[in-house]
Protein backbone atom coordinates (compact mmCIF):
# COMPACT_ATOMS: atom_id res chain seq x y z
CA UNK A 1 0.00 0.00 0.00
CA UNK A 2 1.20 3.68 -0.37
CA UNK A 3 1.04 5.89 2.62
CA UNK A 4 2.76 7.88 4.82
CA UNK A 5 4.14 7.92 8.06
CA UNK A 6 1.67 9.80 10.82
CA UNK A 7 3.12 11.43 13.81
CA UNK A 8 0.92 10.68 17.06
CA UNK A 9 2.85 12.56 19.31
CA UNK A 10 3.98 11.53 22.45
CA UNK A 11 6.92 9.10 21.05
CA UNK A 12 3.89 7.30 19.05
CA UNK A 13 3.45 6.81 14.97
CA UNK A 14 1.55 4.81 12.67
CA UNK A 15 3.45 4.01 9.55
CA UNK A 16 2.62 1.94 6.47
CA UNK A 17 3.22 -2.07 6.55
CA UNK A 18 2.48 -4.57 3.96
CA UNK A 19 -0.51 -7.09 4.66
CA UNK A 20 2.05 -9.85 5.62
CA UNK A 21 3.58 -7.87 8.46
CA UNK A 22 -0.06 -6.61 9.35
CA UNK A 23 -0.76 -10.58 9.66
CA UNK A 24 2.35 -11.29 10.94
CA UNK A 25 1.37 -8.70 13.76
CA UNK A 26 -1.78 -10.28 14.14
CA UNK A 27 -0.32 -13.28 14.88
CA UNK A 28 1.54 -12.45 17.49
CA UNK A 29 -0.22 -10.17 19.65
CA UNK A 30 -3.71 -9.97 18.82
CA UNK A 31 -4.03 -12.38 22.43
CA UNK A 32 -2.62 -9.94 24.23
CA UNK A 33 -4.62 -7.57 22.72
CA UNK A 34 -8.20 -9.35 22.27
CA UNK A 35 -8.39 -12.14 24.64
CA UNK A 36 -10.62 -10.97 26.51
CA UNK A 37 -13.23 -10.52 24.25
CA UNK A 38 -15.49 -13.58 23.98
CA UNK A 39 -16.38 -14.94 20.23
CA UNK A 40 -17.63 -18.08 19.21
CA UNK A 41 -15.08 -20.42 17.65
CA UNK A 42 -15.74 -22.04 14.43
CA UNK A 43 -15.03 -24.78 12.85
CA UNK A 44 -11.73 -24.49 10.23
CA UNK A 45 -13.52 -22.70 7.18
CA UNK A 46 -14.18 -24.51 3.87
CA UNK A 47 -14.39 -22.00 1.70
CA UNK A 48 -11.61 -19.55 0.53
CA UNK A 49 -11.56 -15.72 1.58
CA UNK A 50 -13.22 -13.58 -1.38
CA UNK A 51 -10.57 -10.99 -2.61
CA UNK A 52 -10.32 -7.89 -0.28
CA UNK A 53 -10.19 -5.03 -3.07
CA UNK A 54 -6.97 -2.81 -1.87
CA UNK A 55 -6.15 -2.60 1.22
CA UNK A 56 -4.25 -0.26 3.46
CA UNK A 57 -2.54 -1.11 6.80
CA UNK A 58 -0.38 0.97 9.32
CA UNK A 59 1.57 0.11 12.14
CA UNK A 60 1.34 2.12 15.19
CA UNK A 61 4.61 2.24 17.14
CA UNK A 62 6.39 3.81 20.19
CA UNK A 63 9.70 4.50 19.06
CA UNK A 64 10.61 1.73 16.88
CA UNK A 65 8.81 -0.50 18.68
CA UNK A 66 5.19 -2.20 17.24
CA UNK A 67 2.59 -1.80 19.89
CA UNK A 68 -0.90 -2.11 17.56
CA UNK A 69 -2.34 -1.79 13.72
CA UNK A 70 -4.65 -0.87 11.92
CA UNK A 71 -6.05 -2.38 8.47
CA UNK A 72 -8.98 -1.41 6.01
CA UNK A 73 -9.89 -2.58 2.47
CA UNK A 74 -12.04 -1.81 -0.08
CA UNK A 75 -15.77 -3.22 0.34
CA UNK A 76 -17.39 -2.23 -2.98
CA UNK A 77 -16.86 1.18 -5.69
CA UNK A 78 -17.92 3.31 -3.02
CA UNK A 79 -16.89 1.78 0.13
CA UNK A 80 -13.50 1.61 2.58
CA UNK A 81 -14.33 -1.00 5.50
CA UNK A 82 -11.87 -0.24 8.48
CA UNK A 83 -11.93 -3.89 9.49
CA UNK A 84 -9.13 -4.00 12.51
CA UNK A 85 -7.14 -1.63 14.69
CA UNK A 86 -5.73 -3.18 17.85
CA UNK A 87 -3.79 -1.70 20.80
CA UNK A 88 -1.32 -3.70 23.14
CA UNK A 89 -3.68 -2.55 26.80
CA UNK A 90 -0.29 -0.86 28.42
CA UNK A 91 -0.59 1.95 25.55
CA UNK A 92 -4.50 2.35 25.71
CA UNK A 93 -6.38 5.04 27.17
CA UNK A 94 -3.94 8.14 25.97
CA UNK A 95 -6.09 9.03 22.86
CA UNK A 96 -4.07 7.49 20.58
CA UNK A 97 -7.30 6.47 18.51
CA UNK A 98 -8.78 9.64 18.48
CA UNK A 99 -5.34 11.34 17.73
CA UNK A 100 -4.98 8.49 14.24
CA UNK A 101 -8.54 8.64 13.40
CA UNK A 102 -8.54 11.69 10.94
CA UNK A 103 -4.87 10.81 9.54
CA UNK A 104 -6.79 7.70 8.16
CA UNK A 105 -10.01 9.43 6.70
CA UNK A 106 -7.60 11.93 4.91
CA UNK A 107 -5.88 8.78 3.45
CA UNK A 108 -9.49 7.21 2.65
CA UNK A 109 -11.02 10.53 0.80
CA UNK A 110 -7.83 11.08 -1.08
CA UNK A 111 -7.97 7.36 -2.46
CA UNK A 112 -11.34 8.43 -3.84
CA UNK A 113 -13.96 6.61 -1.14
CA UNK A 114 -17.02 8.54 -0.29
CA UNK A 115 -18.36 6.10 2.63
CA UNK A 116 -16.42 4.78 5.42
CA UNK A 117 -17.20 2.05 7.68
CA UNK A 118 -16.56 -0.02 10.50
CA UNK A 119 -18.22 -2.38 13.26
CA UNK A 120 -17.66 -2.34 17.02
CA UNK A 121 -18.83 -3.90 19.52
CA UNK A 122 -22.06 -2.40 20.87
CA UNK A 123 -21.12 -1.80 24.43
CA UNK A 124 -17.18 -0.63 23.69
CA UNK A 125 -17.86 2.97 24.01
CA UNK A 126 -14.01 3.81 24.10
CA UNK A 127 -14.14 3.33 20.51
CA UNK A 128 -17.84 4.14 19.52
CA UNK A 129 -17.35 7.83 20.92
CA UNK A 130 -14.37 8.79 19.03
CA UNK A 131 -15.68 7.48 15.68
CA UNK A 132 -19.25 9.94 16.71
CA UNK A 133 -17.39 12.58 17.10
CA UNK A 134 -15.61 12.25 13.60
CA UNK A 135 -18.50 12.18 12.07
CA UNK A 136 -19.84 8.62 12.30
CA UNK A 137 -23.62 7.79 12.40
CA UNK A 138 -25.00 4.43 13.52
CA UNK A 139 -26.72 2.71 10.81
CA UNK A 140 -27.51 -0.75 12.51
CA UNK A 141 -26.62 -3.01 14.92
CA UNK A 142 -25.92 -7.27 14.11
CA UNK A 143 -25.43 -10.62 16.22
CA UNK A 144 -22.37 -12.54 15.03
CA UNK A 145 -19.96 -14.90 15.77
CA UNK A 146 -18.26 -11.76 18.52
CA UNK A 147 -20.89 -10.65 19.71
CA UNK A 148 -23.91 -7.94 19.03
CA UNK A 149 -21.69 -5.51 17.24
CA UNK A 150 -22.91 -1.85 16.17
CA UNK A 151 -22.49 -0.54 12.49
CA UNK A 152 -21.21 2.57 11.72
CA UNK A 153 -20.99 5.01 8.81
CA UNK A 154 -18.87 8.01 7.77
CA UNK A 155 -19.93 10.08 4.62
CA UNK A 156 -17.18 12.19 2.57
CA UNK A 157 -20.34 12.98 0.84
CA UNK A 158 -22.40 16.00 2.26
CA UNK A 159 -25.71 15.56 0.69
CA UNK A 160 -25.76 11.69 1.73
CA UNK A 161 -24.80 12.95 5.29
CA UNK A 162 -27.85 14.85 5.59
CA UNK A 163 -30.20 11.84 3.84
CA UNK A 164 -28.64 10.36 6.84
CA UNK A 165 -30.11 12.98 8.81
CA UNK A 166 -33.61 12.88 6.73
CA UNK A 167 -33.88 9.00 7.34
CA UNK A 168 -33.33 9.02 11.11
CA UNK A 169 -36.14 11.75 11.01
CA UNK A 170 -33.61 14.26 12.81
CA UNK A 171 -34.19 16.88 9.86
CA UNK A 172 -36.29 17.74 6.86
CA UNK A 173 -35.13 17.21 3.67
CA UNK A 174 -34.03 19.89 1.80
CA UNK A 175 -32.24 21.44 -0.97
CA UNK A 176 -29.54 18.97 -3.05
CA UNK A 177 -30.30 16.10 -0.19
CA UNK A 178 -34.25 16.06 -0.94
CA UNK A 179 -33.17 16.21 -4.92
CA UNK A 180 -31.21 13.24 -4.51
CA UNK A 181 -33.80 11.14 -2.34
CA UNK A 182 -36.15 11.95 -5.70
CA UNK A 183 -38.35 14.28 -3.61
CA UNK A 184 -40.22 17.08 -6.04
CA UNK A 185 -40.41 19.77 -3.28
CA UNK A 186 -42.93 23.01 -3.63
CA UNK A 187 -40.72 25.75 -4.26
CA UNK A 188 -40.29 27.71 -0.95
CA UNK A 189 -38.75 31.32 -0.76
CA UNK A 190 -35.91 32.16 2.16
CA UNK A 191 -38.18 32.21 5.04
CA UNK A 192 -36.38 34.17 8.21
CA UNK A 193 -36.10 31.95 11.39
CA UNK A 194 -38.77 32.44 13.47
CA UNK A 195 -38.38 34.16 16.73
CA UNK A 196 -38.04 32.11 19.64
CA UNK A 197 -40.23 33.19 22.91
CA UNK A 198 -39.28 34.19 25.93
CA UNK A 199 -40.61 32.34 28.81
CA UNK A 200 -39.96 33.98 32.22
CA UNK A 201 -38.82 30.94 34.61
CA UNK A 202 -42.07 30.29 36.31
CA UNK A 203 -42.06 30.51 40.42
CA UNK A 204 -40.63 27.36 42.22
CA UNK A 205 -39.62 26.61 45.60
CA UNK A 206 -36.38 26.47 46.61
CA UNK A 207 -33.42 27.90 44.89
CA UNK A 208 -32.15 25.00 42.44
CA UNK A 209 -28.62 24.12 41.63
CA UNK A 210 -25.89 26.19 39.76
CA UNK A 211 -24.59 24.93 36.34
CA UNK A 212 -22.04 27.46 35.72
CA UNK A 213 -21.90 30.17 33.07
CA UNK A 214 -25.40 31.47 34.60
CA UNK A 215 -27.45 28.69 34.14
CA UNK A 216 -29.84 27.08 37.01
CA UNK A 217 -31.48 23.83 37.16
CA UNK A 218 -34.77 23.67 38.83
CA UNK A 219 -36.92 20.94 39.93
CA UNK A 220 -40.73 21.26 38.99
CA UNK A 221 -43.67 19.72 39.36
CA UNK A 222 -44.84 18.37 36.08
CA UNK A 223 -47.79 20.63 35.34
CA UNK A 224 -45.18 23.62 35.71
CA UNK A 225 -42.82 21.52 32.95
CA UNK A 226 -45.40 20.95 30.33
CA UNK A 227 -47.22 24.54 30.22
CA UNK A 228 -43.47 25.47 29.09
CA UNK A 229 -43.00 22.62 26.95
CA UNK A 230 -46.17 23.46 24.92
CA UNK A 231 -44.93 27.09 24.44
CA UNK A 232 -41.50 26.11 23.86
CA UNK A 233 -41.49 22.78 21.65
CA UNK A 234 -41.51 24.47 18.24
CA UNK A 235 -39.26 26.44 19.08
CA UNK A 236 -36.20 23.35 20.30
CA UNK A 237 -36.66 20.77 17.60
CA UNK A 238 -36.20 20.78 13.79
CA UNK A 239 -36.88 16.78 14.07
CA UNK A 240 -39.82 15.41 11.70
CA UNK A 241 -42.07 13.28 13.44
CA UNK A 242 -45.08 11.47 12.23
CA UNK A 243 -48.53 13.42 12.45
CA UNK A 244 -50.80 11.57 13.73
CA UNK A 245 -54.33 12.08 12.26
CA UNK A 246 -56.02 11.94 15.51
CA UNK A 247 -55.42 12.46 18.95
CA UNK A 248 -54.91 9.32 21.36
CA UNK A 249 -58.00 7.27 21.95
CA UNK A 250 -56.29 6.26 25.48
CA UNK A 251 -54.63 8.53 28.24
CA UNK A 252 -50.98 8.16 29.38
CA UNK A 253 -50.37 5.28 32.12
CA UNK A 254 -50.29 7.53 35.68
CA UNK A 255 -46.73 6.69 36.51
CA UNK A 256 -44.41 9.41 38.47
CA UNK A 257 -42.92 12.08 36.53
CA UNK A 258 -39.73 13.67 37.21
CA UNK A 259 -39.29 17.30 35.67
CA UNK A 260 -36.47 20.24 35.79
CA UNK A 261 -36.19 23.79 34.17
CA UNK A 262 -33.12 25.14 33.19
CA UNK A 263 -32.95 29.13 33.18
CA UNK A 264 -30.72 31.66 31.89
CA UNK A 265 -31.27 35.53 33.17
CA UNK A 266 -34.47 34.75 34.41
CA UNK A 267 -35.87 33.09 31.36
CA UNK A 268 -36.44 29.49 30.17
CA UNK A 269 -33.20 28.18 28.26
CA UNK A 270 -33.86 24.46 28.46
CA UNK A 271 -35.45 21.71 30.38
CA UNK A 272 -35.77 17.90 31.31
CA UNK A 273 -38.18 14.98 31.54
CA UNK A 274 -38.69 11.43 32.88
CA UNK A 275 -40.77 9.34 33.94
CA UNK A 276 -40.96 5.43 35.27
CA UNK A 277 -40.57 2.73 32.76
CA UNK A 278 -41.19 -0.50 34.46
CA UNK A 279 -40.31 -1.65 37.87
CA UNK A 280 -36.39 -1.16 38.02
CA UNK A 281 -36.24 1.57 35.32
CA UNK A 282 -36.40 4.95 34.59
CA UNK A 283 -37.06 6.73 30.92
CA UNK A 284 -35.51 9.81 30.21
CA UNK A 285 -38.00 11.43 27.97
CA UNK A 286 -37.00 14.01 26.88
CA UNK A 287 -34.05 16.68 26.91
CA UNK A 288 -34.17 19.77 25.21
CA UNK A 289 -32.39 23.60 25.05
CA UNK A 290 -33.19 26.48 22.90
CA UNK A 291 -31.07 27.07 19.96
CA UNK A 292 -29.40 30.33 21.98
CA UNK A 293 -28.10 27.97 24.46
CA UNK A 294 -26.73 25.13 22.49
CA UNK A 295 -22.81 23.83 22.56
CA UNK A 296 -22.14 24.96 25.48
CA UNK A 297 -21.80 21.71 27.63
CA UNK A 298 -25.18 21.86 29.37
CA UNK A 299 -26.18 18.62 28.29
CA UNK A 300 -22.86 17.19 29.84
CA UNK A 301 -23.25 18.99 33.20
CA UNK A 302 -27.14 18.40 33.67
CA UNK A 303 -26.95 14.63 33.21
CA UNK A 304 -25.16 13.58 36.35
CA UNK A 305 -27.48 16.06 38.27
CA UNK A 306 -30.70 13.83 36.59
CA UNK A 307 -28.95 10.26 36.97
CA UNK A 308 -28.56 11.19 40.34
CA UNK A 309 -31.97 12.04 41.18
CA UNK A 310 -33.27 8.81 39.72
CA UNK A 311 -30.52 6.67 41.40
CA UNK A 312 -32.32 8.12 44.49
CA UNK A 313 -35.84 7.42 43.50
CA UNK A 314 -34.69 3.53 43.90
CA UNK A 315 -34.37 3.06 40.13
CA UNK A 316 -31.46 0.47 38.58
CA UNK A 317 -31.60 1.18 35.17
CA UNK A 318 -32.25 4.29 32.81
CA UNK A 319 -33.75 4.29 29.61
CA UNK A 320 -33.43 6.92 27.18
CA UNK A 321 -34.10 7.25 22.84
CA UNK A 322 -32.40 9.53 20.34
CA UNK A 323 -32.23 10.14 16.98
CA UNK A 324 -29.74 7.41 15.15
CA UNK A 325 -27.76 10.47 13.99
CA UNK A 326 -27.82 12.65 16.66
CA UNK A 327 -24.49 12.79 17.77
CA UNK A 328 -24.71 15.47 19.71
CA UNK A 329 -26.83 14.00 22.68
CA UNK A 330 -25.37 10.35 22.35
CA UNK A 331 -21.48 11.14 23.01
CA UNK A 332 -22.25 12.73 26.34
CA UNK A 333 -24.91 9.68 26.94
CA UNK A 334 -22.07 7.32 25.80
CA UNK A 335 -19.58 9.46 28.10
CA UNK A 336 -21.79 9.33 30.88
CA UNK A 337 -21.76 5.22 30.58
CA UNK A 338 -24.71 4.67 28.86
CA UNK A 339 -24.53 1.96 26.14
CA UNK A 340 -26.11 1.12 22.91
CA UNK A 341 -29.14 -1.49 23.42
CA UNK A 342 -31.06 -1.45 20.29
CA UNK A 343 -32.77 0.35 17.60
CA UNK A 344 -36.24 1.05 16.92
CA UNK A 345 -38.71 3.13 14.26
CA UNK A 346 -41.28 5.00 16.20
CA UNK A 347 -43.16 8.30 15.23
CA UNK A 348 -40.64 10.09 15.63
CA UNK A 349 -37.87 8.75 13.28
CA UNK A 350 -35.37 6.07 14.28
CA UNK A 351 -34.10 6.10 17.44
CA UNK A 352 -31.08 4.25 19.04
CA UNK A 353 -31.75 2.82 22.13
CA UNK A 354 -29.42 3.67 25.13
CA UNK A 355 -29.29 2.42 28.79
CA UNK A 356 -27.53 2.92 31.55
CA UNK A 357 -27.08 0.65 34.78
CA UNK A 358 -26.63 2.18 38.18
CA UNK A 359 -25.55 -1.67 39.20
CA UNK A 360 -22.01 -2.03 38.31
CA UNK A 361 -22.44 -6.28 37.44
CA UNK A 362 -25.55 -5.56 34.94
CA UNK A 363 -22.66 -2.87 33.41
CA UNK A 364 -20.20 -6.14 33.11
CA UNK A 365 -23.34 -8.14 32.15
CA UNK A 366 -23.90 -5.78 29.03
CA UNK A 367 -20.37 -6.14 28.48
CA UNK A 368 -20.92 -10.28 27.95
CA UNK A 369 -23.81 -10.06 26.39
CA UNK A 370 -22.28 -7.86 23.52
CA UNK A 371 -19.23 -10.26 23.72
CA UNK A 372 -16.51 -7.24 25.15
CA UNK A 373 -15.58 -9.57 27.70
CA UNK A 374 -16.13 -13.04 29.00
CA UNK A 375 -18.80 -13.81 31.23
CA UNK A 376 -17.28 -14.20 34.99
CA UNK A 377 -17.44 -13.74 38.67
CA UNK A 378 -20.76 -12.32 39.29
CA UNK A 379 -22.01 -12.03 35.67
CA UNK A 380 -21.30 -15.66 35.48
CA UNK A 381 -23.18 -16.68 38.10
CA UNK A 382 -26.33 -14.99 37.59
CA UNK A 383 -26.32 -16.39 34.39
CA UNK A 384 -26.12 -19.91 35.85
CA UNK A 385 -22.51 -20.62 34.24
CA UNK A 386 -20.47 -23.04 36.50
CA UNK A 387 -17.07 -22.01 34.86
CA UNK A 388 -13.82 -24.19 36.09
CA UNK A 389 -10.15 -22.38 35.68
CA UNK A 390 -8.52 -19.20 37.43
CA UNK A 391 -9.65 -17.30 34.74
CA UNK A 392 -12.67 -17.10 35.21
CA UNK A 393 -13.06 -16.40 38.81
CA UNK A 394 -13.38 -13.42 40.57
CA UNK A 395 -15.81 -10.36 39.74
Amino acid sequence: MVGRVIPLGGGYSARPISFEAYREACTRLEGRIFGGNWGYAFDPPVKALPPLGETFQWGIFCGKELVGWHHAHQRDERTVYMADTGLLPEHQGQGLYSRLLPHLVDVYREAGYTLVTSHHRATNNRVIIPKLRAGFFIQGLNLYEGGLNVALTLSLDWPYREALHVRSGFRQAAGETARRLGLNLEPSGEEPEPAVPRVPVPETDGEGLDLGDGYILRRVPYEVYWNVYARLEDAAYQSVSFDWASPALRPSPDVPRYAWLVSHAGEVAGWQLSRQWDARTAYMVNTAFLPGHRGRGLYTRLLPVVLDALRAEGYRLVRSHHHATNNAVLIPKLRAGFRIQGLQTDEHGVMAVLIHSFDPVYREYMDARSGLTRPRGEVARRLGLKLRGPEFEGG
